[in-house]
């Protein structure tokens, strides 16, 4: 910063205005200054100035590593110029993360933050989340595995968002942002048994502990009690949200003795998908022999076939919220804590036999 001084020939103040607030500097100022630092090589040091004003001008996103054995086996064949039969060629798999990700990063930029994005092992992320901590200004946390010791523990020290995570869980200065995941859950199961005249459907929940999940399985249970039709008092089966937990789930319900399903209501798009490509090996037409439905509404489920009917819950949004409430954190610790719940929407396709 001397040296673009020197070079341009102003003082160090204002070459750090140039840098942090160009519209306070004259335009022939601040253009004499950046060509100066554009001659030099000059990179402003994001460390320097953090430690100036104690911030990072990072906010960071905390999430779990879940592996999927048949996205990142198709990702390799991919590379390898060699996908196997099933697989989908000229598909980028775009997922649930990917979405809040993408919505996260474009609302820090737009506010002049960098975003750090870490992931880790579920068995690991206590361990992890406060070494990431360290690194930012305010932190979104999408796991609802995360011990309760640690989330407190971080919170302390700096603004956490939780995203779609246990309401029960953190201290009272922790903000959360969640979906409707009940009444999304409740609206498609209603749309699948008045609609279309389905009684048999089998819901396939994600992980016992997953709270979205279970929120969902409670909105299948409620348009069941509506339509008055016995209440499921448990998911069918239980899938690990991957496309591989998908696959398995829907050849154990073909396989298994007893009434014909009409449905299979998957708690997630990603193991929708896993099902739909198991179901077109085995022969099952869908809609005509069964109906699919997922939860979620990522890009995939509009490109594989037949469409996916889902519930699409807005995920880049959930991103951008998240910014907004670690900003308004940053700028009063104080202030009110809020957990605001975002609107989900049915996406009828060809799945469930609209054909749209």
């Amino acid at each position: 910063m001397y040296d673009v001084a020197e070079r341009a020939g102003v003082s160090i103040a204002t070459v750090s205005r140039v840098y942090r607030n160009p519209d306070t500097v004259r335009a022939a100022t601040r253009e004499k200054v950046l060509a100066a630092g554009q001659e030099l090589g000059y990179v402003p040091s994001a460390s320097a100035r953090g430690l100036a004003s104690r911030s990072t001008g990072v906010l960071g996103l905390f999430f779990p590593d879940f592996a999927d054995p048949e996205a990142e086996a198709q990702a390799e064949a991919r590379a390898e110029g060699s996908v196997p039969d099933g697989a989908m060629e000229d598909v980028e798999l775009s997922f649930y993360g990917d979405e809040v990700i993408r919505g996260m990063e474009r609302a820090a930029r737009r506010r002049g933050y960098a975003l750090l994005i870490a992931a880790a092992p579920m068995d690991r992320a206590g361990e992890v989340l406060p070494e990431v901590a360290g690194r930012v200004d305010g932190l979104a946390v999408l796991a609802h595995h995360v011990p309760a010791d640690a989330l407190d523990m971080v919170s302390r020290r700096l603004p956490v968002v939780v995203l779609a995570g246990d309401q029960a869980r953190g201290r009272g200065s922790v903000d959360r942002i969640d979906v409707a995941n009940f009444d999304g859950q409740m609206e498609l199961t209603r749309h699948l048994i008045e609609d279309h005249g389905l009684r048999d459907l089998a819901f396939i929940g994600g992980p016992e502990d997953s709270p979205d999940a279970g929120a969902r399985f409670r909105g299948f249970q409620a348009a069941h009690l509506a339509a008055g039709l016995p209440l499921p008092e448990l998911p069918a089966t239980r899938g690990d949200l991957t496309l591989a937990a998908g696959r398995k789930a829907a050849l154990e319900l073909l396989d298994r003795d007893g009434a014909r399903l009409q449905g299979l209501v998957f708690a997630n798009d990603q193991m929708a998908v896993g099902a739909l490509h198991a179901l077109a090996e085995r022969g099952v037409s869908v809609p005509g022999d069964l109906a699919v439905t997922g939860f979620d509404g990522i890009p995939l489920g509009r490109l594989v076939r037949p469409a996916l009917t889902t519930v699409r819950q807005p995920m880049p949004r959930l991103g951008e919220r998240a910014v907004e409430l670690l900003l308004a954190r940053l700028a009063d610790r104080e202030r009110p804590v809020v957990s605001p719940t975002l609107p989900t929407a049915v996406a009828r396709r060809a799945s469930c036999g609209c054909g749209a």
